[in-house]
């Protein structure tokens, strides 16, 4: 009689949806995982290395290009390194507007996040609902910024600028006519934080529509409940951090335990799961999205009332107003300065690290006092959680894989940096 040997299937190399082109070689025995090995590297980009070989400010685009699905808060964690090396006190103002946008940022991921889930497990109608909502923050950025998703926004000492008073409309076409386009831009009539308002005082609804579709929905639970379990200890040991570590139950959170900018000024609470399965997991986002939204309201309200400077007023780290500039030579030779050469960070290292919507996302730097980094390393959490997937998969089916690689939330930018 034949020895049953197992057999090696090569799970990709593909680009589904936002995960991005992730091969893994699957051991199997029959229809169960015995070994699974993800191979990472064909995105490549060397990000580290370019960074090494441009100027500090020039770098801040390139964050939004590592984890392209949580673009503002890769250029947080760069700018607060830059800021602890060099001292830079950030304006309160500006502080808020960072805290609003990474929760922006945060609800964005998870909104995609779930999107791409629900469709990796055949809920395909939670990708089009999660779609509705991403249009209008992605259109908060592009009202900031310029650009719908690489915003490029924040800078060392504060952000680009100011919030605007007025939103991009939509305007009649072939495809829109005039009263479909008056009822669209009916919440458009006002500023950035009068669209946002009404956008936080509509989202726990919308969560609730997300909850009705799939967390009492018998078949989103078959595919999800005991499938990828991690315990508490064996989530610390594996380096998990966020949504990953407190769906195992461990109530970890930067923004709480390492607050930066004005966390420690803001009301949340830490969503824990209990069995540390794909389930919990699932849970644990969906009330981070209600949290998110809870200190969107409280940026909101205290931006409405508290006008000041957005940006440090240390013109080595960034430009002098217009005005000083075309009428002060002082100015002017900071602004020449500034544009030529960047900026010059003291020597020293530093790791700055903030609570991404994926996890604890890190930036280690070196400077050795020129105006580029002389080296720079990046702590992205979903490398770690990556090399978790092949103790998570050992012992299910190959249709569990496509949930867990959907659970741990891996985009390859931030992975094949």
């Amino acid at each position: 009689m034949p020895d049953i040997q197992n057999y090696t299937l090569n799970f990709g190399p593909q680009h589904p949806a936002a995960h991005g082109v992730l091969r893994m070689i699957l051991e199997l025995d029959g229809e169960v995982v015995t070994r699974a090995d993800p191979h990472i590297g064909m995105l490549h980009r060397a990000t580290e290395k370019l960074a090494e070989n441009r100027t500090w400010i020039q770098s801040v685009p390139y964050m939004d290009r590592l984890d392209y699905m949580s673009m503002m808060c890769n250029e947080h964690a760069y700018c607060m390194a830059i800021e602890r090396l060099a001292g830079i006190d950030v304006p309160i103002r500006a502080q808020y507007i960072r805290v609003m946008f990474d929760e922006i940022t945060r609800v964005l991921n998870h909104l995609l996040w779930i999107g791409a889930h629900g469709l990796d497990v055949g809920a395909m109608t939670m990708m089009l609902y999660a779609m509705r909502e991403r249009e209008d923050l992605v259109d908060c950025y592009e009202a900031v910024s310029g650009a719908r998703w690489h915003a490029a926004y924040y800078r060392p000492g504060g952000v680009y600028r100011d919030l605007p008073d007025s939103m991009p409309k939509y305007k009649a076409s072939k495809w829109k006519n005039a009263a479909q386009v008056n009822k669209l831009n009916e919440t458009r009539s006002g500023s950035l934080l009068d669209f946002l308002d009404d956008f936080v005082g509509r989202f726990p609804k919308i969560v609730d529509e997300y909850e009705t579709l799939l967390t009492d929905n018998r078949i989103w639970k078959q595919r999800l409940v005991d499938v990828g379990v991690v315990t508490p200890e064996r989530a610390m040991q594996l380096g998990f951090t966020g949504p990953m570590l407190r769906g195992s139950g461990i109530a970890w959170d930067l923004r709480k335990k390492q607050p930066y900018e004005v966390y420690d000024r803001i009301d949340f609470d830490i969503p824990v799961g209990t069995t540390g399965d794909c389930y919990d997991r699932y849970l644990v986002r969906v009330e981070e999205m209600r949290q998110s939204n809870r200190i969107i309201k409280q940026c909101i309200d205290w931006l409405r009332v508290n006008p000041g400077p957005v940006i440090t007023d240390n013109y080595k780290f960034a430009p002098p107003p217009r005005e000083s500039m075309k009428s002060n030579m002082e100015e002017l030779i900071h602004h020449f300065k500034l544009c030529t050469e960047g900026m010059h960070v003291p020597a020293g290292q530093v790791y700055s690290a903030i609570e991404h919507p994926k996890g604890e996302f890190g930036i280690y730097a070196i400077s050795d006092g020129a105006n580029k980094p002389y080296r720079l390393k990046i702590r992205s959490p979903g490398y770690v959680h990556l090399s978790a997937l092949d103790e998570m998969t050992r012992g299910h089916m190959i249709a569990d894989v496509v949930t867990m690689v959907g659970t741990i939330d891996i985009v390859f930018g931030e992975i094949d940096r």
